[in-house]
Formats: C-alpha cells, sequence, structure tokens
C-alpha cells in the first residue's frame, strides 16, 4: 500500500515546480495563510509552537510522503503553527485545489493519507500520557521508541532513529529542558541502551529500552 501510496503522489506532485529547503528555513509561520498544501519528498519536517514563556514544543515529524497541512485542506482550519525544515528538504506544492480533486479520484491515496494521520494522532495521544504521568527518564526512553517505531531501519540488531535528533529536538518533544534530556540520555548510553553514530540516534534494545519507559505494559 505504501509504494503504491508514494507512487501516486511521484505521478501527481512531479508536475509542481519542486521547492529546496535548508536546515532551519520556516516553511510557513503560525497565523499565515498556508500557499498551498504541501508534499514532503525527501528530508525532515517538524511542526511547533511556542509557550507565552517562549518555550518550544516540537508537535509532529513529518517525513517522506507526508502531506500538510491536512487540516486546512479539508475543513479551511487556520494554521497556528510553525513548520519548519529540521533538514534539507525537497518538497512539491500545489493549490489545494488540485489535491481536492486529486484525492476525490483515488480513494487508495486518500485512504492511506488518513492512516498516516491516524497513526500521528496515536503518536500524540502516547506524548501526552507521557507529559503528564511519566518522570524524565520514562519520558526520554519513551519518545525514543515512538521515533524508533516511525523513523527506525533496522541494522544488525540495532535500530538507526533515521532523523537527525540533538538533546533540544529531544527536549522539545517532550516538554523538557536540553540539560534534562542530556543527562537521562547520558544514562541511557551508560547502560548500553542506546547510543549515536553521527546524530543518529541508535537503540542497542528495544526490549530493554521499553522496559523503562511508559510504552511497558
Amino acid at each position: 500500500m505504501e509504494k503504491t501510496f508514494l507512487h501516486e503522489l511521484d505521478l501527481f506532485f512531479k508536475k509542481a515546480k519542486p521547492l529546496h529547503f535548508r536546515r532551519g528555513e520556516i516553511i510557513f509561520r503560525a497565523g499565515d495563510q498556508p500557499p498551498g498544501i504541501f508534499c514532503l519528498k525527501s528530508g525532515y519536517v517538524k511542526v511547533y509552537s511556542f509557550s507565552k514563556n517562549g518555550e518550544e514544543l516540537t508537535l509532529i515529524i513529518f517525513k517522506r510522503g507526508d502531506i500538510f497541512p491536512v487540516s486546512w485542506v479539508i475543513n479551511n482550519a487556520p494554521s497556528d503553527y510553525f513548520v519548519e525544515s529540521m533538514t534539507e528538504a525537497l518538497l512539491w506544492r500545489v493549490k489545494k485545489e488540485q489535491f481536492l480533486e486529486f484525492v476525490k479520484d483515488k480513494p487508495e491515496v486518500l485512504f492511506e493519507l488518513t492512516r498516516r494521520m491516524l497513526v500521528r494522532f496515536l503518536g500524540l495521544m502516547r506524548r501526552m500520557e507521557h507529559l503528564v504521568f511519566g518522570n524524565a527518564h520514562s519520558k526520554v526512553a519513551s519518545i525514543l521508541l515512538i521515533c524508533a517505531d516511525r523513523f527506525g531501519k533496522k541494522s544488525g540488531g540495532n535500530v538507526v532513529i533515521d532523523v537527525p535528533l540533538t538533546h533540544n529536538d529531544i527536549a522539545t518533544l517532550v516538554g523538557m529542558t536540553r540539560e534534562t534530556v542530556s543527562i537521562e540520555i547520558k544514562k541511557l548510553q551508560n547502560q548500553g541502551l542506546v547510543e549515536y553514530k553521527g546524530r543518529l540516534v541508535v537503540i542497542k534494545s528495544l526490549i530493554k529500552l521499553r522496559r523503562q519507559s511508559l510504552l511497558s505494559s
């Protein structure tokens, strides 16, 4: 299903002009009228907001084949979040009306798009539990497992999270300070559960990491 989905997106969006974004470049800001519907061809893009105190909270990380902002396209909801490239990213952009016509004639594409949205929604629900119930250690372990599930690639007996996550990135995902995240990551490294390969997090044991998370039940 996913290969078919990505192939259909390639066929539809290849007529659009590709847009290149550098790492850390804003795609559109909170309150902006989105310039169209985007499809991520390569790289990673994050959606985030700020508290009144200026604290950043990352809500979603998009990967290849993800489409945004869907709520604006389907419900005409205003965009209240910042969207920024985490890495160098290649995106396509078309008008909202073009995309709506496309999905109306492609039920399999609409199904896969809905499935992906539900996966992200489930991830947000899990993270809400962590923010309320978890301590610092279980929050960090849990978010690494969620990222491994969404972005992980097997490498021997390990799982590599194929999106570069700094300690600050992890902090904005779980609502903690970078310093606290660094302490908890160091604990996991000392236990031999995670390590870094360049800028990528490598999980050495999903089973053992799960035991220290809120996902152990």
